[in-house]
């Protein structure tokens, strides 16, 4: 065989062992993704900084209201092997997962009207606000400035809106709510507030300077929560986001015209 046929015989080799390399399974994908959680973590935080609903990730993990969690902690990123939703029909009747409804008994013939006197059972409260959506929200400027950047779906750190302030300004509340994470430990959002203000809405404040509210606090539409700083930004703005179900949303869809 001569050189150039040896040549190309080892090139052909070469490549097939490229391609089975590249077309065999990675490990990684093999097992569930997962997060360990880190001091001054909440699970709100790590929802939000994996883009998931809160509930959803809470559901996975088997974590219940009020959502505690620990540093070192290991969470699942998606529905794993261990993940068992509750059952169609005790999620419709209302019963939990598990438990039986008694076998219902011989039937009889009819019998006669009760006594008017008989007390009749009172309706349950949570009957008459059952279902009911979240009330409807109304929102303010966090801060008034000019934008210097919108937002923007298929484009990273474009989750939000990025509005120019000064050092110290006032960082108000966009609407009512209870602060989930008062904190640093989120990269490249500096200080951060985020508030939630029903199950299915949260809002963002990144850049702050200062922290006026703790985490647990509840706050009121248009109070002072922080100041303007440039922590993790190149210039003192603030960064502004609205989510829904644990997506991004267009905060410019939500706000009043100015």
């Amino acid at each position: 065989m001569g050189l150039a046929a040896r040549l190309k015989a080892l090139t052909l080799l070469l490549v097939g062992l490229l391609l089975a390399a590249c077309s065999s399974p990675s490990p990684r994908h093999l097992q569930p993704d997962t997060y360990k959680v880190r001091p001054g973590e909440t699970l709100y935080s790590i929802a939000w900084k994996h883009g998931l609903d809160y509930r959803v990730l809470a559901h996975w993990n088997g974590i219940r209201p009020p959502y505690r969690i620990y540093p070192g902690q290991r969470l699942y990123l998606r529905p794993h092997a261990s993940h068992h939703p509750p059952p169609k029909k005790a999620r419709a009747s209302g019963r939990k997962p598990g438990t039986h409804a008694a076998p219902a008994a011989a039937a009889k013939p009819a019998s006669k009207p009760a006594s008017s006197t008989a007390r009749k059972p009172k309706p349950r409260k949570q009957q008459t606000t059952a279902g009911r959506p979240p009330a409807r929200l109304t929102w303010t400027w966090p801060l008034r400035g000019r934008i210097l950047r919108g937002y923007r779906e298929d484009a990273p750190g474009r989750k939000g809106i990025d509005i120019a302030g000064k050092p110290g300004q006032p960082v108000v509340a966009a609407a009512s709510g209870k602060v989930v994470y008062a904190g640093s430990g989120l990269a490249g959002y500096g200080n951060l507030l985020i508030i939630k203000h029903n199950s299915r809405f949260f809002s963002a404040y990144a850049h702050n300077r200062r922290l006026l509210v703790r985490e647990g606090s509840r706050v009121k539409k248009g109070q002072k929560i922080a100041e303007v700083g440039d922590t993790d930004a190149d210039r003192p703005m603030l960064h502004f986001e609205i989510r829904r179900d644990g997506r991004p949303v267009d905060p410019l869809r939500y706000l009043p015209r100015r």
